[in-house]
């Protein structure tokens, strides 16, 4: 065993985790089945925090507004240790595991296609077998454990930081899946502001008497001009995308009422309130040639995902140690499968960790746990429980998220969380290195939430959805229940 891995407290994690793979590959499986879509996650949040409750954690429900968000406790005292992820799915993405053709599991209903089941999974195990670790070696502490819903709407977790949930953090930990075994530091992923724009008009017959009309669904088409205008003007790294989300009811109608919901991002929180400032003018200038009103509703607010290098490095050296999983013949098989199946070069899975090289890449991608990150020391636990190459939110991305490649994965990256968690606690050195780290990193970046005063979430998002694809999908969900053993 590797000297970084030979410590009495981490071989008794690892032996933990080794002992209840089973149940956190049940874990995982029950949540991919599930499917449960952002702010509907009601079974996936039961099932996680039910666990937790088990073994001793203090659970406090519903944060910020939330109903399938929570906060698990335990152990008291300094340093106090964040753990958080995600675990919704995603819409119209439903897929056989371990199946390399286009195969849904109730045709048309939401799906896991990006691996959110798996982080689910592995923040429990892991923070069990932190919560044994802590007991058995007298490890002073404090683990707050938070589950965040609807980050593919990236939603909750800066109603977190507003509502002060980390305000007593020193640091914190995110786990996500990925097909690479690694840590990152630096700025990572951009800022977001996501938005919906109401129009309000006046219906009329449309071929009796059009020009009693006022055309909600005209100030849709005529703000997406302007934004295909304006994108003329658009700075490095800034993007913007929409869906029509209401465009009326039937042609000879005309639509009293039209939204549009988009979002806009920017490598920076600054230039992501200038884009959304000039959205909105354009918005309002639609509303103007149109003689209709606008209502501006802000859905969600995310400052760019930073890693605090110093907690990236003591990762970084865990990874190292764990190694990537040994890849059986079938796996590789199934993985290049879907690669041929996707149109991507077909690699496999990879073979060794990913070394930690500079700071990261920035990419244009999002996450909601962003504002933790400017708000206390953060680093992520990337690891390999997906296929490379494949592109998230398509189905090739779900047919490997119940097999024993997302399974062999999540076990790795429960490992290296666990026992990276440990290094903090057991040498309050590290917490002072990375907050000093983080103080140089942020350069003095004064962190104030992007979310409008006063917002609250949208509780019946996809609701709809759940209400009339969750009785089918119950046909599917796997009846064992998990059981960690102590």
């Amino acid at each position: 065993m590797s000297d970084v891995l030979n410590v009495s407290e981490k071989k008794f994690a690892l032996e933990f985790l080794e002992r209840n793979r089973r149940s956190l590959e049940l874990l995982s499986d029950s949540i991919f089945y599930f499917g449960e879509l952002g702010m509907q996650e009601h079974r996936t949040a039961a099932l996680m925090t039910g666990l937790l409750e088990e073994h001793g954690f203090a659970v406090q429900r519903g944060l910020s507004g939330f109903p399938t968000a929570f906060l698990a406790t335990r152990g008291s005292g300094s340093p106090v240790i964040a753990m958080h992820t995600e675990y919704d799915a995603n819409p119209s993405n439903s897929q056989k595991p371990g199946v390399a053709e286009r195969a849904e599991i109730v045709p048309g209903a939401p799906g896991h296609c990006e691996g959110h089941n798996i982080n689910g999974a592995v923040l429990v195990s892991a923070a069990l077998a932190l919560r044994y670790a802590m007991e058995r070696f007298k490890l002073s502490g404090t683990l707050k454990v938070f589950g965040a819903p609807a980050e593919e709407q990236l939603l909750s977790r800066p109603y977190f930081v507003r509502d002060g949930y980390f305000d007593d953090v020193d640091v914190a930990f995110h786990d996500h899946v990925y097909d690479e075994f690694k840590s990152d530091y630096g700025l990572m992923q951009s800022a977001l502001i996501s938005a919906n724009f109401n129009f309000r008009g006046e219906s009329a017959h449309a071929a009796m008497a059009p020009w009693k009309g006022r055309d909600a669904l005209d100030a849709v088409v005529l703000m997406d001009m302007g934004m295909a205008q304006y994108r003329e003007h658009f700075q490095p790294g800034m993007t913007a995308h929409r869906v029509i989300t209401h465009g009326g009811d039937q042609p000879n109608v005309i639509p009293a009422k039209a939204s549009v919901w988009w979002m806009m991002r920017h490598p920076n929180a600054e230039g992501a309130r200038v884009l959304f400032e000039q959205v909105k003018k354009i918005a309002q200038g639609a509303a103007m040639m149109t003689d209709t009103g606008l209502e501006v509703d802000v859905r969600a607010a995310v400052w760019p995902v930073r890693g605090n290098q110093t907690m990236a490095e003591v990762i970084q050296r865990n990874v190292d140690a764990i190694g990537m999983p040994a890849w059986t013949e079938q796996e590789q098989a199934l993985a290049r499968a879907l690669q041929r199946a996707a149109g991507v070069n077909e690699i496999g899975l990879r073979p060794a960790c990913t070394p930690l090289t500079g700071p990261s890449v920035q990419i244009a991608a999002s996450n909601d746990c962003g504002d933790v990150s400017w708000k206390v020391p953060m680093a992520r636990v990337w690891f390999p429980g997906n296929v490379p190459n494949l592109v998230y939110h398509h189905w090739s991305a779900g047919a490997a998220l119940a097999t024993t490649i997302a399974h062999k994965g999540g076990l790795v990256g429960a490992k290296a969380l666990a026992t990276s968690i440990i290094d903090f606690l057991k040498n309050p050195g590290r917490v002072a290195e990375a907050k000093e780290t983080f103080r140089r990193e942020t350069g003095g970046e004064n962190y104030r939430p992007l979310l409008p005063e006063g917002q609250r979430p949208p509780q019946d998002l996809n609701a709809a959805t759940m209400e009339k694809y969750r009785a089918l999908m119950e046909r599917h969900y796997v009846r064992e229940r998990p059981v960690f053993s102590a």
